[in-house]
């Protein structure tokens, strides 16, 4: 299966909307914390239970997208003049910023006020508007000396951050440390691996698959406990397969697509895709009763089902969007898939402003399905917040 260079860059719109809708989902979920009396379905099963609820599924679809549209932007940056060094260079530098920013936040979850002197929405907050003077994206009539000024601002910021960081409760306090990657670290692993590899095969689908199907195995062998020890150093977004297996099926599934795009051949597309989604269902049966089907333990049936999950609903958006041209309404959500990182941030921006507002919501909007709206309206307040925003001349890009 060859892939022409000249094709596999074109942007899909399938693509951004899947992102954008995944992203908004994102949001909704993480915002049930402050919901009584909602289905537990919605929410993130324990650790331990078999099983998965809506919430487990949006991370790995993030995950599979970041996949998806990995070969479309690195064919990108080829076409451009970009050599293999600079491809790696790319990768590794988007991989380094994804972990910054996932091990600021997690260290949030735990900071001691006290012991630190700041507050965690404070805390949330002044490093969720370094990242964003450091990778803001400049306009042409941008004055560079001031835009360099900004990243060195955010820069300081995050040392000062550091340094003064207290976590954990007395008297175990802890420093400022990895203590894990948090979500956005955990993708910055698994891009990582999978940019790499994609770089590497150069295009090769057999390479993109081979490395699939190793991750996905990889899983099983993981959760077999069959891991030489020798093997702990490599973080386990990688070690563990998981992860990165659902990063590599969407680039596998990028390749698929493109492949029968540049044939125009829209059945032969979506029958294949089907199939392959078919597989993976079945996988994921053969493989839950070995190690379960759960977010929190990685399990390989959580992979494959995920993946399933992903690649169903981008075909039902790819039929909408690309082939029927029904994307009007794309319009509102638009701004999380082509801005994702901004968007993923606004809401600890929305949290710190409430709190230090004083806002208040009455108990009858915080439960059952009036609660579930206003966490709805909240992820489409965050996207609108971010379209501003991008009209305003802020865009993060790593």
């Amino acid at each position: 299966m060859a892939t022409s260079v000249s094709s596999i860059a074109t942007r899909i719109n399938s693509i951004d909307i899947l992102r954008a809708l995944t992203m908004i989902l994102m949001i909704f979920v993480n915002d049930l914390w402050s919901l009584k009396n909602i289905p537990a379905w919605l929410g993130h099963v324990e650790h331990g239970v078999d099983g998965i609820g809506l919430a487990d599924t949006v991370f790995p679809a993030f995950l599979f997208i970041v996949g998806m549209s990995m070969p479309f932007a690195l064919q990108a940056r080829k076409q451009k003049g970009d050599t293999t060094w600079q491809l790696v260079q790319h990768v590794l530098t988007r991989a380094l910023a994804l972990l910054i920013m996932g091990v600021f936040l997690v260290n949030g979850e735990s900071i001691n006020a006290t012991a630190s002197g700041l507050p965690r929405l404070l805390y949330n907050t002044m490093c969720c508007l370094s990242f964003i003077l450091i990778w803001n994206v400049e306009g042409k009539n941008a004055n560079k000396f001031l835009a360099n000024i900004s990243k060195m601002i955010g820069v300081i910021t995050l040392l000062i951050l550091a340094y003064y960081y207290r976590g954990g409760k007395d008297p175990n306090i802890e420093y400022f440390a990895p203590h894990w990657w948090g979500i956005l670290g955990l993708i910055g692993w698994a891009y990582l691996a999978s940019g790499l590899v994609t770089v590497f095969a150069k295009d090769n689908f057999y390479i993109i698959a081979g490395a699939w199907i190793f991750f996905a195995i990889l899983s099983m062998v993981s959760h077999a406990g069959m891991l030489p020890a020798s093997l702990s150093f490599i973080p386990d977004a990688i070690r563990g397969g998981t992860l990165t297996g659902l990063t590599m099926g969407g680039v596998l599934t990028a390749y698929i697509f493109q492949y029968f795009r540049n044939k125009d051949d829209d059945k032969k597309l979506t029958i294949t895709l089907l199939v392959f989604s078919a597989v993976l269902i079945v996988l994921s049966v053969l493989t839950r009763p070995y190690w379960g089907l759960a977010k929190l333990g990685a399990t390989p049936a959580w992979l494959f089902l995920c993946s399933a999950f992903t690649i169903i609903a981008f075909m039902v958006i790819y039929w909408m969007v690309d082939v029927y041209g029904r994307d009007a309404w794309t319009a509102i959500v638009r701004p999380a898939g082509t801005n994702t990182l901004l968007c993923y941030l606004i809401p600890y921006f929305a949290y710190a402003t409430t709190r230090l507002i004083g806002v208040h919501l009455p108990g009858f909007m915080l439960e059952g399905s009036i609660g579930l709206i206003k966490s709805l309206l909240f992820a489409l307040l965050c996207v609108g917040i971010t379209g501003l925003l991008n009209k305003n001349g802020v865009r993060l890009k790593i």
